[in-house]
C-alpha cells in the first residue's frame, strides 16, 4: 500500500468548525495536525524541501510566520532549516520601533507588524501561515517584510482555501500550499 501524499496527510488531520470566528465562516482548524507528531513532522519536512539539499533549492535566511498559527509552523520550519525565525504579530504586541500594515480580512480587517531591524536588507525570507484565504494577511506580511528591504522567496502554507481567491490575488507572488480547499471539492 502507497503512502498517503502530503495533500492526503493534512486532509486528514484539518477540522471544520462552523461559525468560528464569526457566523457564517468555516474555519480550518490544524490542531489535530499539530497534534500527530509524525504528521507534523512531515509538513515540515515538506515545506523545508524546497529550500535544502538540491541544487535548485531556494536558500533562505529566515523564515517569517504570520501571528498565531503561523508562529508554530515557521519556529518549527526555521528550526529545521537552521535559520532564524522573525515574527509577525498583530498591533500593539511588540517592543521597539516596529513598521505596520492594515489589510481586509474575509470577516474583517486587521493590523499586522513586525521589528523594524527583524530582516536585514536583502535577507532572503520565506513568509509561512497555516491558511491562505483572501491573501489580505499574506500580502500585508510580504509588504511589510519587502517595505524593511527583505527579499520575500515565498508565501507556503498549509491549506489553501481555493474558493476565496487568495492565490489570485497574491499575484506574482510565488504560493505553495500542500493542501487545496474548493479546487475541485467541497468547500
Amino acid at each position: 500500500m502507497a503512502e498517503p501524499d502530503i495533500s492526503d496527510l493534512v486532509a486528514n488531520r484539518l477540522r471544520d468548525v462552523a461559525d468560528f470566528p464569526k457566523q457564517g465562516v468555516v474555519f480550518k482548524d490544524i490542531t489535530p495536525l499539530l497534534g500527530d507528531g509524525d504528521v507534523f513532522g512531515a509538513v515540515i519536512r515538506e515545506l523545508a524541501s524546497r529550500h535544502t539539499g538540491s541544487s535548485s533549492a531556494q536558500p533562505i535566511d529566515a523564515v517569517a510566520g504570520v501571528e498565531a498559527r503561523g508562529f508554530i509552523i515557521g519556529a518549527a520550519l526555521a528550526h529545521e532549516l537552521g535559520v532564524g525565525f522573525v515574527p509577525v504579530r498583530k498591533v500593539g504586541k511588540l517592543p521597539g520601533d516596529t513598521v505596520q500594515r492594515t489589510y481586509d480580512l474575509e470577516y474583517g480587517t486587521a493590523t499586522i507588524e513586525i521589528q523594524s531591524d527583524a530582516v536585514s536588507p536583502g535577507q532572503r525570507v520565506l513568509l509561512v501561515d497555516d491558511v491562505l484565504a483572501t491573501g489580505g494577511t499574506a500580502i500585508a506580511a510580504w509588504d511589510l517584510l519587502g517595505g524593511v528591504g527583505a527579499e520575500v522567496v515565498e508565501f507556503a502554507t498549509i491549506v489553501e482555501l481555493a474558493f476565496l481567491g487568495g492565490r489570485k490575488a497574491m499575484g506574482e507572488r510565488p504560493v505553495r500550499a500542500l493542501h487545496v480547499v474548493g479546487d475541485g471539492e467541497d468547500a
